[in-house]
């Protein structure tokens, strides 16, 4: 969410109620989505990479075991991540083509190809466009990076397997919506669509 002030937070849960009354239910078993901007963009990208394809505790474990071939209480920088061999990310349970991803986003931030600082004054759609120049960054990447480390207000993450399924639930679709029609459903709930997404997974966590 956009600096989720609290303010801006009670707006989205109002509007969202507006849109659709069931809203109601899933904010009070659940509360509000408690996110925060991140202050390292480079760490924020390389954790989306690491957890692609992956559940949430097995991408916590390499995620770990990644920090401990450094210094093991943060993740590295750039500069720190292209001077780590390719194998000694393999040893910490990388795939090869995730080690190979983590030194091309290293390179990119290093050489300013990339530009930590700036990333958050471009538009969604100017993040994206540089973002996926770079290899391993796809646009579901680039969706959790805007929804969970920028915390834009209107991100919503078609290709997120979670957030279809949690969709095809809630509107009691016969099939997984394709992101055409997922757009359609969630037009309702502009200009809050990461909120929306957000209780989507949490949909799914009931079933």
């Amino acid at each position: 969410m956009a600096a989720p002030t609290t303010p801006h937070l009670r707006a989205a849960l109002r509007h969202l109620r507006r849109a659709d009354p069931r809203f109601a239910g899933l904010m009070r078993k659940h509360g509000a989505p408690a996110l925060r901007r991140t202050r390292n963009s480079f760490r924020a990208l390389a954790q989306s990479i690491i957890s692609q394809q992956l559940s949430v505790k097995a991408a916590a474990v390499i995620y770990r075991r990644v920090c401990r071939l450094f210094d093991g209480s943060r993740f590295p920088s750039p500069q720190q991540m292209l001077q780590m061999p390719h194998a000694r990310l393999r040893a910490a349970g990388l795939s090869n083509n995730k080690a190979a991803f983590l030194h091309e986003l290293a390179r990119a931030f290093h050489s300013g190809r990339v530009k930590a600082r700036t990333l958050n004054r471009l538009t969604d759609t100017e993040i994206a466009a540089q973002l996926v120049q770079v290899r391993g960054i796809g646009q579901w990447t680039v969706d959790m990076y805007l929804l969970f480390d920028l915390c834009r207000p209107n991100v919503l993450p078609v290709g997120d397997l979670g957030v279809r399924k949690g969709m095809q639930r809630w509107f009691g679709l016969r099939q997984l919506p394709e992101p055409e029609r997922m757009r359609k459903l969630a037009a309702p709930w502009q200009p809050y669509c990461s909120v929306g997404a957000w209780y989507m997974w949490r949909v799914l966590e009931g079933t």
